[in-house]
């Protein structure tokens, strides 16, 4: 008894990812397929830790018919064609690209934020995964939001490679090798050197009818995101820092609130909140770094202090690891959430 699930994308590294996870966390699964570009058709992967092989097929040839969720981690281009042909072949589609993320009728899911929304799939038969750096943000938020109300965030990212796909990996291992043996850095995947080296820019510049004149398209993305996940009324600043770091994002994160809420209380709050884990004592070492967070699921939050500059104002550090709360994880728990609510086991 399960579900026939694809995953679309499945060569890459949020694709592997979601196979990982998928036999990490026993996901229901009566049959799977792993679909890929045509250049990727035959090749072989693994199916998590178990010992189950999959040929990779054509996303070109596959036919969807029948098959129960799609999960799709291939890119907006790909998704622009076959996400809707997923769909309209009764396959509910979760789409991990930025494609459907601000369409008013397709639900944009975060499982520990706002469950209820994944109601409106049936709309379009496709939901929506949030921006790596919005999905942790959002967690972390949502809990602190019903005790005291959100007004405004203000956030910096610390976002790693691994965000810009294998390439963006493979452009800091490069360059780090080349500064220590003292060849010439090729500058490709990113606009400037990345290794040794911070870059305050993701994703294209934006123009002034967006409203963030100056801001890029990650920046306008937390934004929207976030007012579409959590609240409209929240105002949201974001700066988001491509570091030489290859897994894991962090954000350094001030809230402003409506109602008064101490350090204690939030870090009260954030202990029994659902997919966090506090890690916080005010000492050396007393907090998360990315490199501890690869390949946990938690958001973890750390360094949970007052904000002096504000009436009702905290400041906090949060650590994820992008490829799976940020992208793959995510998205198999809005699986997990849509068996439970809509589908039913074969």
């Amino acid at each position: 008894m399960g579900y026939k699930v694809v995953v679309v994308g499945a060569t890459g590294n949020v694709g592997r990812e979601m196979l990982n996870i998928l036999a990490e966390r026993e996901f229901p699964i009566a049959e799977i397929a792993a679909v890929a570009s045509p250049r990727s058709q035959g090749d072989i992967i693994e199916f998590g830790d178990t010992d189950r092989t999959l040929k990779v097929q054509s996303i070109e040839h596959f036919d969807f018919t029948g098959w129960d969720i799609a999960l799709f981690a291939a890119g907006s281009g790909p998704t622009k064609i076959y996400a809707p042909k997923a769909a309209a072949a009764g396959c509910v589609v979760i789409d991990n690209s930025s494609l459907y993320r601000m369409e008013p009728d397709v639900p944009l899911i975060v499982p520990e934020v706002n469950p209820d929304a994944i109601d409106g799939y049936k709309k379009r038969n496709i939901i929506a995964n949030p921006n790596c750096s919005t999905a942790q943000m959002v967690v972390a938020l949502k809990p602190l939001h019903d005790a005291a109300g959100i007004t405004r965030v203000v956030v910096s990212t610390y976002q790693s490679v691994s965000g810009a796909g294998k390439a963006g990996m493979d452009e800091l291992f490069s360059q780090t090798r080349s500064v220590f043996v003292g060849e010439d850095k090729t500058v490709e995947k990113f606009t400037k050197q990345i290794a040794f080296n911070v870059i305050p820019h993701i994703d294209v510049f934006v123009g002034a009818d967006t409203g963030y004149d100056g801001y890029t398209k990650e920046e306008l993305k937390m934004a929207q995101e976030t007012n579409k996940i959590l609240s409209p009324d929240i105002k949201v600043s974001a700066t988001c820092v491509r570091v030489p770091v290859f897994v894991g994002h962090s954000e350094a994160i001030s809230i402003e609130f409506e109602r008064p809420i101490s350090a204690a209380k939030a870090q009260s709050i954030l202990r029994e909140a659902p997919g966090i884990m506090l890690v916080d004592k005010r000492e050396d070492g007393g907090y998360v770094t990315p490199i501890e967070c690869v390949g946990d699921s938690a958001t973890y939050i750390s360094r949970v202090r007052k904000d002096p500059t504000v009436e009702n104002g905290l400041t906090l550090w949060c650590v994820s690891d992008n490829l799976r709360k940020g992208a793959a994880l995510n998205a198999v728990q809005i699986a997990e959430l849509l068996g439970r609510r809509h589908l039913k086991k074969a």
